[in-house]
């Protein structure tokens, strides 16, 4: 028979435990899952996040990028376009990323969950005829 009561409770790994927080912090995944994708400007990334705002989407890039998992790359133009690009270590994720999409295509919520994207100010609904 198998003992079901262990001596030592398990030890959760410092390292992991940071690591889950990082990532699983509202909004970080998506941002994370779309540049794996292909480097965005800011805009890009807003449009293809539903629900985000522009403060959120802010703090979660300058957070990210101070962890060292995306870097920001201004090109003096004119206007002055920025980029947003994963490093080397933010690419590193990208396995474990694909196994979270395998695993939601398979147990996870149906596409019905997604809301769409809310228009802002700006670009108003078209009107119904």
């Amino acid at each position: 028979m198998r003992e079901t009561a262990t001596p030592h409770p398990p030890a959760l790994c410092a390292q992991f435990h940071r690591a889950a927080e990082l990532i699983g912090r509202r909004w970080t995944g998506a941002i994370i899952f779309v540049l794996l994708g292909a480097d965005c400007r800011f805009a890009t990334l807003r449009d293809a996040i539903p629900d985000i705002t522009d403060r959120m989407l802010s703090e979660r890039l300058q957070e990210l990028e101070q962890e060292g998992i995306l870097e920001r790359t201004v090109f003096p133009e004119t206007p002055v376009r920025v980029e947003y690009s994963l490093t080397r270590k933010g690419r590193g994720l990208a396995a474990a990323f694909d196994a979270i999409a395998d695993w939601a295509h398979k147990f996870g919520a149906g596409p019905e969950a997604v809301k769409p994207r809310a228009r802002r100010l700006g670009n108003p609904a078209p009107r119904r005829a």
